[in-house]
């Protein structure tokens, strides 16, 4: 059965194995297999236990190899690549049962904001409705979302991750990574020309589409507060070799540019 985690901060609470060997257990989601965004979360807290407290994650990539079991635990097996004098590098896998089910890079950096400038150039799209107006769209109860009606190609939520109690730079950290799994397929499916004629059902794209994540990056731009409603807006970038790219940009209620996400998509049709 699967574990009862009953708040993100439970989720991101790994147990330590010893020689940078951690332990992370999942809930149960809809559609069977662990969250994409859980094990990517889970990566960067086991890296992020073996880098310095001033050290903050800036960027983070993720190949997810095969779908996780949510009866399992996970092995998160950390190698510190290197400790230079502002950056820290690790490499994380992650398996189930002694099979590999992703592998992750995260760089860490001392915290240059105040020494350096900051110049955002993307800006929030005007005239969006404040997610409290909008009905909720759950799949499951550790990520808020609100669907945002958008320009064609496209796909915008306000997400939440709900039951945070820390304001952890750290852990608002894995909090974004959690969530930044949700939007970017939906957004690159749409660019096929046979997703316009699928209904609008929770299980009609599957017995037309075999899909999933490949991989996923994150440049974190800017700290924020991701338990408050943050911006997911995506645009598909095209379909070739049966694979579709997603890349969104988040921002904090405020306008303020948190980070860019893009993510590589299976999308291949059922024969």
């Amino acid at each position: 059965m699967p574990f009862d985690i009953p708040d993100f901060e439970s989720l991101m609470q790994l147990e330590d194995a010893g020689g940078d060997v951690f332990i992370g257990r999942s809930p149960s989601y809809p559609w069977g297999r662990v969250y994409g965004g859980q094990v990517a979360a889970q990566a960067l807290r086991a890296a992020t236990n073996t880098a310095a407290p001033e050290r903050f994650v800036h960027s983070l990539h993720v190949y997810f190899i095969r779908g996780g079991d949510s009866d399992l635990p996970i092995r998160y097996a950390v190698t510190r690549v290197r400790d230079g004098g502002s950056f820290s590098l690790r490499s994380v896998v992650a398996s189930q049962a002694g099979a590999t089910i992703m592998q992750a890079t995260a760089s860490f950096q001392i915290d240059e904001s105040a020494s350096e400038v900051d110049v955002q150039i993307e800006t929030m799209p005007a005239g969006l409705p404040d997610p409290e107006t909008l009905p909720p769209v759950e799949w499951g109860p550790l990520l808020e979302r609100r669907s945002i009606e958008i320009a064609k190609g496209r796909a915008a939520y306000w997400l939440r991750v709900a039951g945070m109690k820390s304001a952890d730079p750290a852990m608002q950290a894995c909090a974004l990574t959690f969530a930044s799994d949700d939007v970017p397929t939906e957004a690159a499916n749409q660019a096929h020309p046979d997703r316009a004629a699928i209904p609008d059902t929770p299980t009609a794209y599957d017995e037309v589409f075999v899909g999933a994540s490949l991989d996923h990056a994150i440049w974190f731009h800017r700290r924020g507060r991701h338990d408050d409603w943050v911006l997911h807006d995506f645009r598909g970038s095209g379909i070739g070799g049966a694979r579709g790219l997603g890349v969104g940009r988040l921002f904090a209620r405020d306008g303020t540019h948190l980070a860019t996400v893009a993510q590589e998509i299976l999308i291949r049709k059922r024969r």
